[in-house]
C-alpha cells in the first residue's frame, strides 16, 4: 500500500534476460503486486521471470502478511505474478495484458517499468504520487526536461525524441507534455477501465498513441523529471521503420481527436484553423516550388511566387491560430509539471556508479 492507494507494477520483458530479474528484485516495497509480462521472449526472460518471482514470493510469504488481495487466476497472494504471452504481440500488448491483470485484481494505479533497467525504482513514489493525490489519471516521465535529465542520452536519440515530441502534442493536445517515448509511467484504475485498450496499439507506437485516447476521454496527465539512465542493454527497435509507423500512427490519432472533440462532440474553430493552415502551406510550398522552377527556365515566376508566399503566410498564421486554440481547449488536462523534492535521489556524476546496478538490472 502506499499513501491508502494499492499499487501494482507492470513489467515487460523481451530480450530482457539479463536484466528483468534484477528490475522486478528492485520493485520498491510498497508495491503490492507486480506483473511480469514477457512477450514471448526468444532468449531466457521467462526462465529468468519464474525463478525471480518464485523466490520474491517465497520471501514474501515468510513476512507478516500487509494484504489480502487475490489475484485473479487462483485466489493466492503472490507478490509477483509471472504472464507469458503465447505469441509475440508486441510492446504496448505486453503494457495491456498488465494493465487487465492489475484492474481485475483491484490495484489503485499500475506503473509500467520495462523489463531493460532504465526505469530508477528509487523514483517510483514519483511517478505515483501525481495519480495517488488525485491530481492526474495517467502520469509519465519526462528526460527532457533539463540538459542535466538527459545528459547520458546521444544526440541521435535526443533529436529523435524532440522531433516525436513535437508530433505528438499535435496528435495527442497534450501541448506541455515532452518525451512521449518514456515508458515509465502510472494510470489509475479508472483510466484502465474506462479506456477502450483494443484499439489503441500493441506495438511501440503505443505510448504515444495512449495519450491521444487518454486526451479523448478526457484524462488529466502529468510530467515527471526523470534522468535518463542507459547501461549495456541493446534496443530491439529498429529506428527507421518505428518512425514511419509512429509518424503515420500520429497523423491518423490527429485526424481522429480532431474529428471526435472538434466535430462529432462539440464544434471548436480550431479544426477549421488546422484545415487552412494545412492547405495554405501545402500549396504555397508548391507554388513556392513551381515559381522557381519557372523561373530558372526563364519564364515569369515572381507573381505566382508572390501569391504563393502570401499563401505560406496565410498558411503560418491559421496553424498558429489553430495551436493556440487547442492549447486552450486542453489546459485544463495538463497538469503543471511535478518538479519533486530537490532532496530527491537524482542520478549525478558522484553516485552513478555506486547506483547503476541498482537501476540498470546489471547482473
Amino acid at each position: 500500500m502506499y499513501k491508502g492507494n494499492r499499487i501494482g507494477v507492470v513489467v515487460t520483458a523481451y530480450d530482457e534476460a539479463a536484466f528483468v530479474g534484477r528490475v522486478i528484485e528492485t520493485v520498491p516495497d510498497f508495491v503490492d503486486r507486480i506483473y511480469a509480462v514477457d512477450d514471448r521472449s526468444p532468449d531466457e526472460s521467462w526462465d529468468v521471470i519464474q525463478r525471480v518471482a518464485e523466490n520474491v514470493n517465497e520471501a514474501a510469504a515468510d513476512e507478516p502478511a500487509e494484504s489480502t488481495l487475490a489475484v485473479a487466476d487462483g485466489g493466492d497472494d503472490r507478490r509477483v505474478v509471472p504472464i507469458r504471452h503465447e505469441e509475440n504481440h508486441g510492446y504496448g500488448a505486453a503494457v495491456k495484458t498488465g494493465y487487465r491483470r492489475a484492474a481485475e485484481d483491484g490495484m489503485d494505479v499500475v506503473a509500467v517499468m520495462n523489463g531493460d533497467g532504465q526505469m530508477d525504482p528509487a523514483i517510483l513514489d514519483r511517478i505515483v504520487d501525481p495519480v495517488v493525490t488525485g491530481e492526474a489519471d495517467y502520469a509519465k516521465g519526462n528526460r527532457l526536461r533539463s540538459p542535466a535529465d538527459r545528459e547520458d542520452m546521444s544526440t541521435f536519440r535526443f533529436v529523435g525524441n524532440a522531433m516525436l515530441t513535437g508530433l505528438s502534442k499535435f496528435a495527442s493536445g497534450y501541448w506541455s507534455i515532452g518525451d512521449p517515448q518514456n515508458g515509465y509511467t502510472a494510470i489509475s484504475r479508472e483510466a484502465i477501465e474506462a479506456l477502450d485498450l483494443e484499439s489503441i496499439t500493441d506495438q511501440y507506437g503505443f505510448l504515444n498513441h495512449l495519450l491521444t485516447h487518454l486526451n479523448v476521454a478526457g484524462f488529466r496527465v502529468a510530467d515527471v523529471p526523470m534522468s535518463a539512465v542507459y547501461g549495456d542493454e541493446e534496443s530491439s527497435i529498429k529506428y527507421v521503420p518505428f518512425v514511419r509507423f509512429v509518424s503515420l500512427l500520429l497523423l491518423r490519432s490527429f485526424c481522429w481527436r480532431l474529428k471526435t472533440r472538434y466535430l462529432v462532440r462539440s464544434f471548436n474553430p480550431a479544426v477549421v484553423y488546422y484545415a487552412v493552415g494545412a492547405a495554405g502551406l501545402a500549396g504555397g510550398a508548391a507554388g513556392l516550388l513551381g515559381s522557381a522552377a519557372r523561373a530558372a527556365n526563364g519564364r515569369d515566376g515572381f507573381t505566382g511566387g508572390v501569391s504563393s508566399f502570401v499563401a505560406v503566410l496565410l498558411g503560418l498564421v491559421s496553424l498558429g491560430t489553430a495551436i493556440r486554440l487547442d492549447a486552450e481547449a486542453n489546459e485544463e488536462l495538463e497538469v503543471p509539471c511535478a518538479e519533486g523534492d530537490p532532496d530527491d535521489e537524482r542520478v549525478d556524476d558522484r553516485d552513478r556508479d555506486d547506483r547503476a546496478p541498482a537501476q540498470r538490472g546489471v547482473r
